[in-house]
């Protein structure tokens, strides 16, 4: 779907988003595990997101961070911020991602926050709607950032110089 990206390569953080109990119902009774939500990024416009299940936290929380690594996408920043506004949705959730002026800061909430500031952007507005889903809000950010497209690679795709694009 995306370019893939070699995470050896960069130096990522890990952002744990969400612990959540999960239960799954068999014959002799219930089976408790965990689910972790965590988001890693470089700070440079590289973020992915990973989803792990186990009995024990610690495990559940490194099964995600490996799943998140093979999930990077690259993101289009524009200085401290994003090159346009876009919306976009995942399940039943959508979020609305604006640029803002240098020095606004992350205006953001958790899911999309942690996001947002694992692939580095320092100014944002942001509205979530719908579903407050944890993971789905992480997915629709995640989405939303990897459709961003900076004045190049529109040029490039419209056969056009960057200066005929800008006006």
């Amino acid at each position: 779907m995306y370019d893939k990206i070699d995470a050896s390569t960069l130096s990522l953080t890990e952002k744990l988003v969400s612990i959540s109990r999960v239960c799954k119902t068999v014959k002799g009774g219930r089976k408790m595990k965990f689910s972790a939500l965590v988001v890693v990024g470089d700070g440079h416009g590289v973020v992915g997101a990973g989803l792990g299940k186990s009995v024990e936290i610690p495990d559940a929380v490194n099964k995600a961070i490996e799943d998140a690594k093979k999930n990077l996408v690259r993101v289009s920043l524009k200085g401290t911020t994003i090159p346009h506004e876009t919306v976009s949705e995942y399940g039943a959730s959508m979020v609305i991602l604006k640029p803002a002026a240098k020095g606004s800061g992350v205006i953001a909430g958790g899911a999309v926050r942690a996001v947002l500031e694992t692939a580095g952007i320092k100014d944002i507005r942001t509205k979530a709607l719908r579903s407050r889903n944890p993971q789905n809000l992480v997915q629709a950010t995640i989405k939303g950032l990897a459709s961003l497209r900076d004045a190049e690679q529109v040029a490039q795709t419209r056969g056009k110089t960057v200066e005929e694009i800008l006006g």
